[in-house]
């Protein structure tokens, strides 16, 4: 799926995909979900060597992908069900009883697409990590990928990956950060500032990219690759991709408050509107 049109099409039924989800269940975090939608729909829709049947575990042969900051579980959901993993009518059980796709992403259900359960802010680097390692050692040349979040770099743990994928040259692997300065409590500014963030990760051993345009699709396309064509020289790869939490949605743009909270029905007809149509359809 590498026609751009298509892909921007796409852009958009992911978004509308997103408010369904959340609306239908009242529960679920749009903002982050919202803002990462170009991201999901470049690297699954144009960059990720990936094969969605039959799922494969170990990924051998393919790129592999890791969601750290899990609770942006329906923008993945959606991209998953839209790119062939499971069929997109199976999005409206999301948030429900017994269903596979759980408020973060969780393995034991089976659901095609997702290699770990994430969540649990901090764990994510550390898996792609591993799994980047077990592809130099079985000398597979394909990529391993992830995503985390700013806030999320509050935690230790994701400091700890940081230095060992440095220290191990661990350089089949492209981390990206969505840099959208807003947390679950407020902006990362006034949580705990992240200072300057390309001057930490360059000091830490990291490869650094800063992608200003996150909601721009072409953009993010173009530094994906680029980051690809940086990998195999010794140093792990980080793209700081600077997004707009809520992205799409006026009243949703921009703010900590759509970090996890579901719209009202005339939030939702607003939203709904504002996104448009496609020929897709909705699930």
């Amino acid at each position: 799926m590498s026609d751009f049109s298509k892909l921007k099409e796409l852009s958009i039924q992911v978004r509308r995909d997103i408010v369904r989800m959340v609306y239908n269940c009242q529960s679920g975090h749009p903002g982050g979900s919202l803002g990462c939608t170009e991201f999901f729909v470049a690297l699954y829709g144009n960059v990720l060597k990936h094969k969605p049947k039959p799922f494969k575990m170990d990924g051998k042969g393919q790129d592999m992908f890791f969601l750290s900051n899990g609770h942006i579980s329906p923008v993945w959901y959606s991209v998953l069900a839209r790119t062939g993993y499971f069929e997109p009518k199976e999005l409206a059980t999301f948030r429900k009883i017994n269903s596979r796709l759980q408020g973060h992403p969780a393995t034991h259900e089976g659901l095609p697409g997702i290699r770990i359960a994430s969540g649990s802010l901090g764990q994510g680097m550390s898996a792609a990590i591993g799994a980047a390692l077990a592809k130099r050692m079985d000398g597979d040349p394909r990529w391993v990928f992830a995503l985390t979040g700013d806030g999320e770099l509050d935690e230790g743990q994701c400091w700890e990956a940081i230095m060992f994928a440095a220290h191990h040259k661990v350089d089949n692997l492209v981390v990206t950060v969505d840099w959208n300065g807003q947390q679950i409590d407020g902006s990362t500014e006034q949580v705990m500032s992240l200072g300057n963030l390309p001057a930490k990760w360059k000091s830490f051993g990291w490869d650094v990219l800063v992608l200003e345009k996150g909601n721009d699709l072409d953009a993010v396309i173009a530094m994906l690759r680029k980051a690809k064509r940086r990998c195999g020289k010794g140093k792990p790869v980080v793209i700081l991709m600077k997004t707009e939490m809520g992205y799409g949605i006026d009243f949703m743009q921009g703010t900590h408050k759509w970090h996890g909270k579901a719209p009202n029905q005339e939030q939702y007809e607003s939203a709904m509107a504002q996104l448009g149509t496609t020929s897709l359809g909705d699930f």
